[in-house]
């Protein structure tokens, strides 16, 4: 079973993995597909399974669950740039990636990097319904800072074929969650003769 064969978690983040995504575009088939493929490799994962209701504000509780995620997989579709929720979400994913070392990557499902970093088309319509000037700048930003990590183009990965490039994102955090792990492992048998010198 999956549960026997967890990958370690690194004492400092209660989850491997954090998902953000637009439910619905995405949640009940590439994210339900991926979040399924992760923790059967063993991979903790959080999903927000709540439906927002317009309007409300992202929560303590979820802004908790991304600073206490090692990784986290970003899903652009043609409406995450509607959602507050969601680019409340980038914001602080974007927050730790360069505070604490946590790393981001984005997928784009159904749009061109180009477009989430412009915010142009299906993107920039989406996003054309905000009026909170105060944070528009906020998301703007951290829209271009997602564009432009490392990451996977669904229409160009793989020929566009969702198994293959939720294989690919499965393979690459467990490789580095491993290579984590095996840091973690190094630095304390480095402590260990340290200690056995002292002594």
């Amino acid at each position: 079973m999956a549960s026997s064969s967890k990958l370690p978690i690194q004492k400092s983040y209660k989850y491997n993995v954090f998902l953000s995504f637009r439910g619905e575009d995405t949640r009940k088939n590439f994210v339900d597909h991926l979040y399924v493929a992760l923790e059967i490799q063993g991979i903790h994962t959080f999903k927000d399974d709540e439906r927002l209701e317009k309007g409300k504000k992202i929560n303590d509780e979820l802004l908790k669950s991304i600073e206490e995620s090692k990784f986290y997989i970003v899903v652009f579709s043609k409406n995450y740039a509607s959602s507050s929720w969601c680019l409340d979400e980038l914001v602080k994913i974007m927050e730790c990636q360069k505070v604490i070392e946590q790393i981001a990557y984005p997928v784009f499902y159904d749009v061109d990097p180009s477009q989430v970093r412009k915010q142009l088309g299906p993107v920039g319509e989406a996003f054309s319904i905000h009026n909170n000037e105060g944070k528009v700048e906020k998301w703007r930003e951290a829209l271009r800072e997602a564009s432009n990590l490392a990451g996977w183009d669904l229409r160009n990965t793989a020929d566009g074929y969702e198994a293959k490039v939720i294989n690919k994102i499965v393979q690459k955090i467990s490789l580095e969650l491993r290579f984590n792990n095996l840091e973690v492992d190094r630095k304390l048998i480095g402590m260990e003769r340290r200690l056995k010198d002292i002594v």
